[in-house]
């Protein structure tokens, strides 16, 4: 019953570390910061998650060229 109790606990961290709508600003493998909102924001899906755009960019991200 533990085991159970135990997977079931494991899932439930994974799917809530899974969802991409806590998640304020994406680094893309490329490099490129997208702020929720933006135009690439909701396909990116590898992704580095940051707090802030500073942060992003101070990760050695960069804005995107068109916005």
């Amino acid at each position: 019953m533990k085991k159970i109790f135990a997977k079931i606990f494991i899932i439930l961290i994974l799917l809530q570390g899974c969802d991409s709508a806590s998640v304020p600003v994406k680094k893309s493998k490329t490099n490129i910061c997208h702020e929720k909102g933006s135009r690439y924001y909701d396909i990116t899906k590898h992704y580095k998650a940051y707090q802030t755009i500073k942060d992003c960019i101070k990760s050695g991200g960069r804005l995107p060229k068109r916005s």
